[in-house]
């Protein structure tokens, strides 16, 4: 009778180990039997959805190109090329600052500022900044009438819709032909005309800005020289005074600027060479 009772009991759980048994060694058999028992079992994750859209290995193009020879497109530019006109105005307009300054006065104010500077000795002071903003202010100063004149000639007109901008153009060269005819010498013009085998002008009026600028410029660079050179003589006397005396009472090792350059502020201070040198050129104008 107890063998029959252990009989019944031991059947069921042998019965469920060796069922354990078969599912692990099915398992040990699909994966190469790294994993054993109930951990070799895969979990099912979901899949992804059927309506994503499926991956593309080709990169999104920047750049799309026209067959047959069709210009080059960038997204988000519009219009296809550049006119070869804007690029004209562009690089005119890098040389209207120049041109404008070589028919104004600001080529002789600077260059007499220039030997100011050298004459007092003073190699940085004032800059160079300063010299050319004073050129320019100057420059205004003087052109004013002459810029308003051409407003009123050509400007308005053309605003208004009488004339094109070829004929404002040619309207506003008047006033500054007769701005520059009252400071260019007979000498510059007469060698340009030649130079250029024009016809000898019977006026002003005939006179072409191809003449007239390159003349206006090289007598301007020719005053600016003549008022620079006279500028340069008293302290040019004060400069060879203090060398004498330092040579003569032996002081050869003492440099005469180190003297002459205090000297030459103090006398162009005492003077009020500013107001007298700017007054001068001013008046030049007139």
């Amino acid at each position: 009778m107890l063998m029959f009772i252990c009989t019944a009991i031991a059947g069921p759980a042998a019965a469920s180990q060796s069922q354990a048994d078969l599912a692990g060694q099915a398992a040990s058999d699909s994966d190469g039997g790294l994993l054993q028992g109930p951990l070799s079992r895969t979990p099912d994750f979901p899949g992804p959805p059927a309506d994503w859209p499926e991956k593309s290995n080709n990169p999104t193009p920047t750049l799309s190109s026209a067959p047959n020879g069709a210009p080059l497109k960038i997204p988000g530019i519009p219009g296809e090329s550049v006119p070869w006109s804007i690029i004209v105005l562009l690089t005119a307009l890098t040389l209207i600052p120049s041109i404008l300054l070589c028919m104004s006065p600001f080529a002789r104010l600077l260059i007499v500022f220039h030997f100011l500077r050298q004459a007092l000795g003073l190699q940085t002071t004032p800059s160079n900044q300063t010299l050319i903003g004073l050129s320019l202010i100057l420059t205004f100063f003087l052109m004013e009438p002459v810029a308003t004149n051409v407003y009123q000639v050509s400007v308005v007109p053309m605003e208004s819709g009488q004339i094109t901008a070829l004929e404002a153009v040619t309207r506003a060269e008047d006033p500054v032909r007769h701005f520059m005819a009252h400071y260019v010498r007979e000498k510059d013009v007469a060698m340009f005309i030649e130079l250029a085998k024009e016809p000898r002008p019977a006026s002003v009026n005939d006179v072409s800005m191809r003449v007239m600028l390159p003349a206006y410029i090289l007598s301007e660079l020719k005053a600016g020289f003549q008022i620079g050179t006279v500028l340069f003589l008293p302290f040019l006397i004060v400069d060879m005074v203090v060398a004498a005396i330092t040579t003569s009472v032996g002081m050869l090792q003492l440099p005469p600027v180190v003297i002459s350059t205090p000297l030459k502020l103090l006398l162009f201070l005492m003077v009020d060479g500013w107001h007298l040198l700017i007054g001068a050129l001013m008046r030049s104008f007139n």
